[in-house]
């Protein structure tokens, strides 16, 4: 249907809806069928809404839908009809296009929409409107759960949305050019609905239990209410002034008078209108023109201050995507009968609402039973009702909903995930800083509220805030929210009212912090640190396997062979989990062929002939082509027969490539390639605020307040004192006041002191005249701090100017991350010792040159790019790295049998692993040493290993431990801390080390025999101290493992587990702990339920272990036990 058509149906409905005479409306028999038509031509409009345009033109709302539910409220389905429609008539034009249009044309069609919708909310602004509605309202809600239908249900939300959209529209500025005070549309609206009733209705939805599924249709309503709104100005309304208030007044007079007085005189000192063609030209000294001569002035000596290099010239043209945020809008004032409402209001709203609805929605909202965005209204809410609370009368039972520690975790959490998506959106950039906002000044408010707290005379409430100020200053999130704001403050997404408000804020956490911390001597915080854990490149592979030579070849063979008989006698099962194929793979088929052969050989090698036999078969069945893994009739002797050709072929390998190390530069180049595990580790340390203050001495953070410090004039007293103390805090109490030296700071404080009101900024003017002191003090001594202004500073570059450009250690500020520039003799040189030792076979040739330069400091990353920017190599690839460690990995049987006939050498000695590692032929280190006599079963743990240190016996505090169990944990816990370093031998011999030092010193004590009258007087000490009970059960236990070890002939590990309560007390008994460590029992491991061990190694036996009871049995009347002398030894 074509425009014309649709034009000519649309009026002949419109027409079919009835007509107005006088103030009666009188429809038309067929006014319901013609409202839906209309909601029907409505649901198929084109993308330029050209239906709603037509419509908005004809104001077929304002002389036809309007008066049909003012006239007809009685005709159920004829009113819900017309409601539909209006809601859809009146929804804004930001939903109706998706987003606000770029071309001329959509965006002419949009602005077309909002203008209609501005003339629907003056059609709105009538009591006799919103009180049809608030009637059919209230009958609505007087209907109990029982009796009302859904389409009442879905009437009620329709009336919502309806009063949602009305309260919605914008407010036009040009047709609303009226002062504070005086009535503009909004406010008639509000007007209206207050009159209606609509307000009590409101009311009554947020407080009521029955009605909670409009919770969040209601604190929509309510947040366009008081868009306009200031909640403190509206907490005064009624009022008389308070005194502050009419000080900054006059201050604000004074400024303005300051100014006129300064105009006036500047101006007196001109001189007559008249031109005076003798007036003369001035030779201006010390300021240059565009040549070298100094500048020749033509005007008035009272014009030369105004004289710049700039007149004249084209202002530079900023891009759209870099230009500064657009502002808010200014405020204004709502007329006072409706200020006084809406102050009424809010009191209801705080005594019998604030808390339920708050918790309804905050529920709502966790839940997910919102929609997207639906979190801005809960945090405009708590930001303007706890300002007015805070406003009226303090009363924090008011909002006791929100003033928790979850709350400020709500925040913390939509602030950071504003931010992110800030980021990471960048087209919505702007419409994220305008949430983040929001959620800054829920913050803000919820901050000064706790403030307001601690001045309350009730005691509950005082301890309360300290609670909340214990939680938010430990946790480490909220300390690192500012910091994390200010670094990542964008002037062209964020506006500068958002930067105010977050100098305000911050200011407002730094102060409370610091009481917080002045009564307190150590204050102790979490502190978070992120470990990362980076896995290997994926193209970095495992370094080959050592070709084996035909002798070794030979020898292992007849090994194979007899794994293959006896799989083919049916003994041994075969592998099933074996796959030669990968169809979701990017390699080739062919290639995965070769690949499959490779790892053939590779079982074969690798002793698992099973394997190799099921991962032949399988490949057989994927590529029976040209009879490459054998023909499918193929005998047990023919794949026996090819698996050992396979095993003697040369198979052409993928060599894994070099590559060198990363250096300390090459960290950014690994974070992209390498996936990154990291850890959070949370500790707790003490508290410094200076420290913490020193997180704000950087120039992302002064560049921030120096914007806000350029608008002073604009800026309140409040936020320029906010701006003041930071930069007093960094410039004296941390000693960076050469951090503001910098040349638009210099600038603004020109201006500032130029400024004939000067007077009105006397803290700035102060710090001011304290900042260009310092600078003027430090040029003194140092003339390249005139330099230095040009550009913002770190603040190793703030230590070289103030204590000399020398005084960085060398790996110490900014300093140390330039490299000396080559010279032309070294550039010779460095060529020179290249073309020398490239071609010596194996040996490192930058280590080489290394060890020759003449310049000493040189590193070898500096000396292999200065290769490659010379053209002597292609890249830094061309010189790898040597390997840390050795590079032997695979052991050879003769290098097995020499380490087994060195173990058996050397096993009783004191120091086995010592003298291994002295006398191996193969240089190893000993962390692969140690997992080398582990596998073939030489050892069974690692601490046997440990170098053993024996002491005298009878030195005091060397034969008991500080843990309850005493040396065993240590050792698990040094056992962990080795298996958590085996990524690099350095470190897990570092850790093997340092384990082996805790346990030799433990094995010492163990290795000292202890007196039989010690084990016996402990039992004593015990028996009177109320455990003879657990000393008969101990006894039990010993006697049963002898016996049980005599009949089996083994020494398992026999756990001893406490059944009884009693006994299970006598286990945390620190005595009896020492007691069972004195009979040798040994403790549990970190990973199992604390059940302690008997050991199980050959030398406790059982003979030993009746020895262990019989110490303190024998003692006992009634014990019959075999006296002996041996003790246990671990």
């Amino acid at each position: 249907m074509d425009l014309y058509m649709m034009n000519c149906e649309l009026l002949a409905t419109c027409s079919a809806l009835g007509y107005l005479e006088g103030d009666v409306y009188h429809k038309e028999p067929d006014c319901l069928e013609s409202v839906k038509d209309l909601i029907r031509y409505l649901r198929y409009e084109d993308e330029t809404r050209d239906v709603r345009q037509q419509l908005g033109a004809a104001q077929i709302l304002q002389n036809d839908l309007l008066p049909l539910i003012a006239q007809y409220p009685q005709d159920k389905l004829l009113f819900d009809a017309v409601v539909r429609l209006m809601v859809n008539l009146t929804q804004p034009a930001l939903l109706c296009f998706g987003k606000v249009p770029h071309d001329p044309g959509s965006r002419h069609c949009f602005l077309q929409v909002v203008s209609y919708l501005q003339a629907y909310k003056e059609a709105f602004a009538s009591e006799k409107v919103f009180g049809v509605l608030s009637e059919k309202l209230y009958d609505l809600l007087q209907l109990d759960w029982e009796q009302r239908q859904e389409e009442d249900n879905l009437l009620v939300e329709r009336i919502l949305l309806l009063v949602r959209n009305v309260l919605h529209i914008p407010a036009d500025p040009e047709e609303e050019k009226s002062v504070d005070d005086d009535a503009s549309t909004h406010d008639r609206v509000l007007w209206a609905i207050h009159v209606s009733g609509m307000d009590d209705l409101l009311k009554f939805l947020a407080s009521s239990s029955a009605e909670q599924q409009w919770g969040l249709h209601v604190l929509e309503i309510i947040s366009l209410m008081f868009r306009d709104q200031d909640p403190e100005q509206l907490a005064a309304t009624g009022q008389a002034r308070p005194a502050k208030e009419q000080v900054a007044d006059v201050r604000d007079l004074e400024v303005l008078r300051q100014r006129e007085l300064a105009e006036r005189k500047s101006r007196a000192f001109q001189r007559g209108s008249r031109h005076s063609r003798f007036g003369g030209s001035y030779v201006v000294q010390g300021l240059k023109s565009i040549g070298d001569r100094d500048l020749v002035f033509h005007k008035g000596l009272h014009n030369l201050k105004e004289h710049s290099h700039d007149l004249g010239k084209e202002p530079r043209r900023v891009p759209k995507r870099r230009q500064p945020a657009r502002e808010a809008e200014p405020r204004r004032r709502s007329a006072l009968n409706v200020r006084l409402f809406l102050r009424e209001f809010c009191g209801d709203f705080l005594e019998s609402c604030y808390n339920p609805l708050m918790r309804l929605v905050k529920d709502q909202l966790l839940r997910e039973k919102s929609q997207q965005h639906d979190e801005t209204y809960y945090l405009w809410a708590m930001a303007f009702f706890m300002a007015f609370n805070r406003g009226r009368r303090f009363r924090p039972e008011l909002v006791s909903e929100t003033v928790s520690v979850r709350a400020f975790h709500f925040i913390e959490q939509n602030l950071t995930a504003y931010y992110e998506a800030m980021l990471l959106d960048k087209k919505e950039a702007t419409s994220w800083a305008r949430r983040m906002h929001l959620a800054l000044k829920a913050y803000r408010e919820l901050l000064t509220t706790v403030q307001e707290m601690d001045r309350s005379p009730d005691e509950a409430v005082r301890e309360c805030s300290k609670i909340i100020k214990n939680n938010i200053f430990y946790l480490m999130e909220y300390r690192e929210l500012f910091l994390a704001l200010f670094r990542k403050f964008q002037e062209t997404h964020q506006p500068r009212c958002f930067l105010r408000d977050l100098v305000e804020t911050t200011h407002l956490f730094l102060k409370m912090l610091e009481a917080f911390c002045r009564g307190r001597n150590n204050l102790v915080v979490q502190s978070k640190r992120v470990r990362r854990k980076k896995q290997p490149r994926a193209g970095r592979a495992a370094p080959p396997a050592q070709p084996r030579t035909p002798q070794e070849l030979e020898e292992l063979w007849p090994s194979l062979a007899e794994q293959l008989g006896v799989c083919a006698q049916g003994t041994e099962p075969l592998p099933e989990d074996v796959v030669p194929f990968d169809a979701a793979s990017e390699t080739p088929v062919e290639e995965q062929r070769a690949e499959a052969m490779v790892r053939i050989q590779d079982s074969l090698l690798g002793r698992r002939a099973p394997a190799a036999l099921t991962l032949l078969r399988s490949a057989r069945e994927v590529w029976p082509e040209q009879d490459v893994f054998g023909s499918p009739q193929a005998a047990l002797d023919e794949e026996i027969e090819l698996l050992r050709q396979i095993l003697f072929a040369p198979l052409p390998r993928q060599a894994a490539p070099e590559v060198e190390e990363p250096g300390e530069e090459e960290e950014e180049e690994e974070e992209e390639v390498e996936e990154e595990l990291a850890s959070v580790q949370v500790s707790e340390k003490e508290f410094n605020f200076l420290d913490y203050l020193k997180r704000f001495a950087s120039a992302s953070v002064v560049k921030a307040y120096v914007l806000l410090l350029r608008g002073y004039r604009q800026n309140s007293t409040h936020t320029n004192h906010c701006v003041a103390k930071m930069l007093h805090r960094i410039a004296y109490d941390l000693k960076m006041e050469a951090l503001l030296f910098q040349l638009s700071v210099f600038c603004i404080f020109n201006r500032l002191l130029s400024d004939p009101s000067a007077s009105a900024y006397k803290e700035l003017v102060t710090f001011a005249k304290y900042v260009l002191g310092k600078f003027f003090a430090l040029a003194a001594t140092n003339k390249k701090v005139y330099v230095e202004l040009l550009f913002w500073k770190s603040t190793a570059t703030v230590r070289e100017m103030t204590e000399g450009y020398s005084s960085l250690q060398e790996g110490e500020g900014s300093g140390a991350r330039r490299a000396p520039k080559w010279t032309l003799q070294e550039e010779e040189e460095l060529r020179e010792l290249y073309l020398k030792y490239k071609g010596v076979e194996g040996a490192d040739v930058v280590g080489s040159i290394l060890a020759r330069l003449r310049a000493p400091g040189r590193t070898r990353k500096q000396v292999v790019k200065q290769l490659v920017r010379l053209g002597l190599a292609e890249s830094a690839r061309d010189f790898p790295r040597e390997r840390k460690g050795t590079r032997l990995v695979l052991w050879t049987e003769e290098q097995e049998r020499e380490l087994q006939r060195l173990f058996e050498e050397f096993q009783g000695a004191d120091d086995i692993l010592g003298n291994i590692m002295k006398h191996l032929t193969a240089k190893r280190s000993k962390a692969r040493v140690v997992e080398k006599l582990l596998s073939l079963g030489l050892v069974a743990e690692r601490k046997e290993l440990y170098k053993k240190r024996k002491r005298k016996p009878g030195l005091p505090g060397m034969s008991e431990d500080r843990s309850p169990w005493g040396a065993a944990g240590r050792e698990d816990s040094a056992e962990g801390e080795e298996e958590e370093s085996d990524s690099e031998e350095e470190e897990e011999e570092e850790a093997w080390e340092e384990g082996g030092a805790e346990e030799r010193q433990e094995q010492g004590s163990k290795n000292q025999l202890a007196p039989e009258q010690d084990v016996q007087g402990l039992a004593r000490h015990l028996r009177q101290g109320g455990l003879a009970g657990s000393l008969l059960w101990l006894q039990n236990c010993l006697n049963r493992a002898a016996e049980d070890r005599e009949e089996d002939g083994t020494a398992q590990p026999v756990p001893l587990v406490p059944l009884l309560e009693e006994n299970e007390d006598a286990m945390e008994n620190q005595g009896f702990q020492k007691l069972l460590r004195k009979v040798g029992v040994r403790a549990p491991a970190n990973e199992q339920v604390i059940t302690p061990r008997q050991s199980p190694r050959g030398t406790l036996g059982n003979c030993s272990l009746r020895s262990q009871s019989g110490l303190w049995g024998a003692s006992s009347p009634g014990a019959d036990w075999l006296q002996g002398k041996t003790l246990p030894q671990l």
